[in-house]
């Protein structure tokens, strides 16, 4: 159990990394795409626009949601930090109050 303590966080930063990672060299991508008329035949270029119309709205929508991700994982961590202290505290046997 004690190997599972900073594991959610490390799993949510870890995953935001990831996201943000991917997104970047998705926009590298089809951006590297079109400035090099690489998508240039016909119905290929409003293929490539659509994509990328649609990669910048889907963006909006996901940074539209962050700051709500971000206050969840603020929150997790402030409980996990608050069980942590109580923990410590325990073990240190301050406040426990039951030793009369």
């Amino acid at each position: 159990m004690k190997n599972k303590k900073g594991q959610v966080i490390t799993n949510l930063v870890s995953g935001t990394g990831a996201l943000v990672i991917t997104v970047v060299v998705i926009l590298v991508i089809v951006s590297t795409l079109l400035g090099a008329d690489l998508l240039e035949a016909g119905t290929a270029n409003n293929t490539a626009n659509a994509l990328s119309n649609n990669l910048s709205i889907g963006i909006d929508n996901v940074s539209g949601k962050i700051p709500t991700v971000l206050l969840i994982a603020a929150v997790v961590l402030l409980f996990g930090v608050i069980v942590l202290l109580v923990r410590q505290s325990q073990a240190a046997g301050i406040g426990g109050g039951a030793n009369l």
